[in-house]
């Protein structure tokens, strides 16, 4: 089939487009620079020119829609035109082209209101408690899908929304990399005492997670089209040895100093205050979000997602920091 990867020069959209070209599916691209993939046909455009969304979507099957405006802090009429407009228009496009099959990439952050997730499975998009812009729109545009499964004149579209939780590997740039600049600087604490469980997914098992819940749109009934599936590696680990393990791989120092959560969490919001009014070149040092995602539990129960997506996360955790280990020239930690 003819597969339209939007965002595919992300990370995880890379993996995605490498994942579907390997299997031999005709692979198009739509994003603002080459995706860097071989073998797939790159469209250059953005989400927010319907023309170009159009030409990209002509002669798809499917889509796997992964393109977004990723940020901790920004301006919110961008989140909404990239995130909410832009996913609005995809699917416009994608009615009118008769694609059949809409994986909707989406977050846990959709419905998470900052307190504990403990063994959850995937709650409803609540774009009212979600902490953030990105977060906020993330969960219109999630919603904004599903509401469009059997749409066409024939009834023929499924959407299902699949939300990564934490993705990282090798050559990641929003996660890993900032990680390991901050902690080789001295500038990444631990907020708390480090507990606090997370869930996290290895890019190849996110990948091949996302193309099972492709395949699982095409069977027919189709048992996961209008839900929602969080996807992680299935392994929740105390901050603290995540942050450890990925510094470990990159040979520096793992965080050793402290800050209390609540005051994490303070300083965060004054950070977003000061952002809003005049943001840094970078993303923020802290934001409430983020210390509540470093100072409280995330992990979910995986069982529906493994049934139902008929997929089981490939590359563990500690297989994950040795292949990390490797990319940067060590060992395993």
């Amino acid at each position: 089939m003819t597969v339209l990867v939007t965002g595919a020069s992300g990370m995880l959209g890379t993996g995605v487009a490498r994942a579907l070209v390997a299997r031999g599916e005709s692979v198009r691209t739509l994003q603002r620079r080459p995706s860097g993939v071989p073998g797939v046909e790159d469209v250059a455009g953005s989400l927010t020119d319907p023309a170009a969304v159009a030409d990209a979507v002509d002669g798809a099957d499917a889509v796997v829609h992964l393109a977004a405006k990723v940020s901790l802090a920004g301006d919110p009429d961008e989140f909404t035109a990239v995130n909410v407009d832009g996913t609005r228009t995809l699917l416009d496009a994608a009615e009118r082209a008769g694609v059949r099959r809409f994986v909707q990439v989406s977050s846990p952050s959709v419905a998470h209101a900052g307190t504990s997730l403990v063994g959850v499975g995937a709650g409803p998009a609540d774009p009212e408690r979600a902490r953030g812009e990105y977060a906020r729109t993330k969960a219109v545009s999630e919603l904004l899908a599903l509401a469009r499964d059997g749409a066409g004149s024939d009834g023929g579209l499924r959407v299902v929304a699949v939300r990564p939780h934490i993705v990282w590997g090798p050559g990641d740039t929003q996660l890993v990399e900032r990680v390991v600049d901050r902690a080789s600087s001295g500038r990444l604490p631990l907020l708390g005492h480090g507990a606090a469980l997370i869930d996290t997914t290895f890019l190849d098992n996110a990948a091949d997670g996302i193309v099972a819940a492709l395949d699982r749109l095409g069977d027919t009934p189709g048992a996961v089209h209008g839900r929602s599936y969080v996807i992680t590696n299935g392994e929740p680990r105390p901050v603290a040895d995540l942050l450890a393990g990925i510094c470990r791989a990159a040979g520096v120092e793992p965080p050793r100093w402290r800050v209390p959560a609540g005051l994490a969490r303070v300083a965060g919001g004054a950070v977003e205050a000061v952002w809003r009014v005049r943001p840094g070149a970078d993303e923020p040092p802290m934001t409430r979000f983020l210390a509540e995602q470093l100072s409280t539990a995330h992990w979910f129960d995986q069982r529906e997602t493994w049934a139902d997506l008929r997929w089981r996360p490939a590359v563990s955790i500690d297989e994950g920091f040795r292949r990390l280990a490797a990319y940067y020239g060590g060992t395993a930690p």
